[in-house]
């Protein structure tokens, strides 16, 4: 907001005067005589909305005790833009600042949305001390001056605000459902095939198994767009190819590692850190090598598709974690791939299981889609802060 605080109406106001810094601590959180703990983790970024928490017991040290309605802000790095709004009572990091509207100065549940706008996030920044994890001190902030519309004006925006979060959240909330949905499917789904049909160790329905460089791959590294791209665990998500931070490997460090070659077609398996997530390779997308990645090529068997299904479920990865070795990082070596147990049905019934799947994960696609549509209404409107 610019202070100019000119229009009929509009004041000038020290932050201090619209909250108020609750500093009630808590040294033992294991007797603070709730169940939740929300540390800066469990804070995302540009939402209001508490989804995540953890338990008193699982920390220790001095929190802070907030309560329904509290404003929960993350001080430390204030630049992640980390703060929500609760909706239980609870416990939550000293790296946080717990803020309470104070009444009769500002409309209620307005103060959240000045404090998500880039006006207040761009004066939080400035004041944060300090270089490693700069924090910002209640001292300062409460001096801060905000320009703030009449009490309509600040209704109105309110009401539209609420609407924008409530319908985002909304629907990020049927894209967590929906991905939850396909999950559980999942995991019925291969119980009923592995009970009804026969199971094989895939070294009987697999063309080809192989791993990707593992030896000095930065020795073949060029730089982009020089070269073959190549993809490395970073870029293989549960059923999602990533092509970002591609790195590049020279042509001849391609043609010296053909065996790594993908193409359309392939299974490439994470094998190290995240052993099991999985994705197929699609069509078209040109000469592509890989680094310390499991590739799997079914046999007429076998759908690619359905493979990568089952090495994403529960099913699968319970397996992999398993055959796991490694206590810093989980790795799973291609010998122990070759002993992995597959349901197989038929391929029509393959096709039926990831169809059936594809509509769930649609359906969640499309939800965040619609989240994301609604928050950008939602940060047009914030941006309006900017303008008074």
């Amino acid at each position: 907001m610019l202070e100019r605080g000119s229009k009929p109406g509009w004041k000038r106001v020290k932050f201090g005067e619209l909250a108020e810094n609750v500093n009630d601590r808590v040294d033992d959180p294991r007797s603070a005589g709730v169940d939740r703990y929300v540390g800066l983790e469990h804070l995302d970024a540009d939402n209001l909305k508490l989804r995540r928490w953890g338990a008193p017991t699982d920390v220790e040290a001095t929190k802070l005790r907030f309560r329904i309605g509290d404003i929960i802000f993350g001080r430390r790095r204030a630049y992640q833009r980390k703060l929500a709004v609760a909706d239980f009572n609870g416990i939550c990091s000293a790296h946080a600042m717990v803020l309470r509207e104070r009444p009769g100065v500002i409309v209620p549940g307005f103060l959240p949305f000045l404090m998500q706008s880039d006006v207040f996030m761009r004066r939080a920044v400035a004041i944060s001390v300090g270089s490693l994890s700069p924090t910002i001190n209640w001292t300062s902030l409460r001096e801060e001056i905000f320009v703030l519309p009449p009490p309509s004006e600040q209704q109105r925006m309110c009401e539209l605000l609420n609407s924008t979060s409530q319908a985002a959240d909304a629907a990020t909330d049927l894209a967590v459902s929906a991905s939850l949905l396909a999950r559980s499917w999942l995991k019925e789904e291969f119980a009923r095939i592995s009970h009804s049909h026969p199971t094989v160790v895939a070294d009987v329905v697999l063309d080809r198994l192989t791993v990707g460089i593992v030896v000095k791959p930065a020795n073949w590294y060029v730089t982009p767009p020089a070269g073959v791209p190549a993809l490395r665990s970073l870029n293989v998500l549960p059923n999602r190819l990533v092509l970002d931070e591609l790195v590049h490997i020279s042509d001849a460090g391609h043609t010296e590692n053909r065996k790594s070659e993908l193409r359309p077609g392939d299974v490439a398996i994470v094998r190290t850190g995240r052993p099991g997530d999985a994705v197929v390779i699609p069509d078209g997308v040109g000469r592509l090598n890989c680094i310390d990645l499991i590739i799997a090529r079914p046999s007429d068997r076998l759908l690619p598709s359905y493979l990568s299904a089952f090495l994403n479920s529960s099913a699968g990865r319970s397996q992999f974690l398993a055959g796991s070795a490694g206590t810093a990082q989980q790795h799973f070596n291609v010998s122990a791939f070759r002993k992995l147990r597959i349901p197989l049905p038929r391929l029509e019934e393959q096709r039926a299981v990831v169809d059936t799947a594809a509509g769930f994960e649609s359906a969640a696609a499309s939800a965040k889609a619609r989240a994301a549509s609604i928050r950008q209404i939602h940060e047009l409107t914030l941006a309006k802060f900017g303008e008074m």
